[in-house]
């Protein structure tokens, strides 16, 4: 009975982590537009990030979009980051910044 148990709680476990999962490498490519917003903004502090998903642009090109809010001279500002990459390799092919 226990090793019913704990072989069901293992498989709920799973694909309940597996439903609610987004692309993998999305954090890889969420690290990277986070380091170009704080280059973009030194010394400003970070008040929100949100993924906001992925569009397919071709085959095996995919784009991944952050959203970032901003502080700057007092007033919150929504900063958009765009990394553009290549699936068959994770090569980030153009990244765009648009507030």
């Amino acid at each position: 009975m226990k090793k019913a148990f704990v072989i069901l709680s293992t498989l709920f476990f799973l694909l309940s982590s597996q439903a609610h999962a987004e692309p993998a490498d999305y954090q890889k490519f969420g690290r990277i537009a986070t380091a170009v917003i704080k280059e973009d903004y030194p010394g400003q502090p970070l008040k929100d990030y949100q993924y906001m998903g992925r569009q397919k642009m071709s085959e095996n090109k995919v784009s991944d979009a952050f959203e970032f809010t901003v502080q700057e001279n007092n007033a919150e500002k929504k900063v958009v980051v765009v990394v553009v990459h290549n699936l068959d390799n994770e090569k980030v092919l153009n990244i765009s910044v648009k507030e």
